[in-house]
């Protein structure tokens, strides 16, 4: 029987929680979305007094994390390197808040992306969900 490991609705809403604790904890307001290995939306949650704009966004990062496989940080770090090509690239989302989510197998689940503050806190409130899987 071959058995493959997959990001469960009980661990999005784990990661989220754990998300959600950073950005209550600073006092961010913002939109928390996980996506499963295929890039498709299994939970999202806005926080009262957060941008609409954001629900948008922090899908885009999500998708973009596991899309290719890498931190959304990565394509913002190249883009002001330089390298804006990478706004071609479909897909991508160079803002950082953007992060996988990855089994101890090394097997991608998903990622998870936030907006709705700066970037890089953005970007703390990603690293604290992952952090909880």
């Amino acid at each position: 029987m071959h058995s493959t490991v997959q990001l469960t609705l009980e661990d999005a809403r784990r990661v989220a929680a754990a998300a959600r604790a950073k950005a209550v904890a600073e006092g961010w307001h913002v939109v928390i979305a996980i996506v499963d290995a295929g890039a498709h939306l299994i939970y999202l949650e806005r926080a009262d007094g957060t941008q609409l704009g954001s629900v948008e966004v922090a899908q885009a990062k999500a998708r973009s994390a596991i899309l290719f496989k890498r931190p959304t940080k990565a394509f913002e770090d190249a883009v002001q390197g330089g390298r804006t090509v990478l706004l071609s690239l479909p897909g991508a989302t160079p803002i950082e808040g953007g992060l996988p989510l990855v089994a101890a197998d090394g097997s991608y689940l998903g990622a998870i992306g936030v907006s709705g503050v700066l970037s890089s806190q953005d970007g703390q409130i990603a690293a604290a969900g992952v952090a909880a899987l």
